[in-house]
């Protein structure tokens, strides 16, 4: 059991998803963010399963098979995409991604840009939250409008830097304005490095 650094490491991680949140206008998120982690179903696996250099979810279902603590998270925090998984209508036996508000996606960003910090540590740049999410297989339940705005979100962080992209979530995105069409979402974390080391990506 790792408690103290398990305790820090989330700590760590709800002030700095705090701070952003507080930047663009989300107070009350920024406030109750990930306060389950410190319930005792969440805490006490993931204080067994700590690592320090990745979410301790991955080694809890490594070891057991399912993570208990990653089931009881998403089923209570909207930031989550997992949280807004539900039945799809139109294909009987499969779920699909419904279409998240954007005060929790703008609340999505700021946790990946903290995650990416924690786990990151000194490797950390501001196109790292946006190529794991390009590396995750998760995004493809995603609902598609979603899927674009994070996406457009966390490219626009590895292009303009964090201040410009909190600058725009608080003034033009939770106001409604829609991501540009001159956007382009990339396959996946190749296509995306290809672009960004050649400087081709557009917004």
């Amino acid at each position: 059991m790792h408690i103290w650094k398990h305790f820090k490491t989330i700590t760590k991680h709800r002030h700095i998803v705090m701070g952003l949140c507080f930047r663009i206008g989300l107070y009350r998120q920024g406030l109750v963010h990930d306060l389950s982690k410190y319930g005792w179903t969440e805490f006490s696996r993931s204080a067994r399963y700590y690592q320090g250099f990745r979410s301790p979810n991955n080694y809890e279902r490594e070891m057991t098979g399912i993570s208990q603590s990653w089931l009881h998270h998403k089923g209570r925090n909207k930031h989550h995409f997992e949280y807004w998984l539900d039945y799809d209508l139109d294909r009987p036996g499969h779920f699909t991604g419904m279409l998240m508000p954007r005060r929790y996606v703008a609340e999505m960003f700021c946790d990946r840009v903290a995650a990416s910090r924690i786990y990151g540590k000194e490797n950390y740049t501001d196109a790292s939250p946006v190529q794991f999410f390009y590396r995750g297989r998760g995004s493809m339940l995603m609902h598609d409008v979603t899927r674009r705005e994070i996406g457009y979100l966390l490219t626009m962080l590895s292009l303009r830097g964090l201040d410009e992209t909190l600058a725009y979530i608080r003034n033009s995105y939770l106001k409604g304005e829609p991501i540009p069409d001159t956007y382009v979402e990339c396959r996946d974390v190749d296509e995306f490095n290809e672009l960004f080391e050649n400087n081709k990506l557009s917004l």
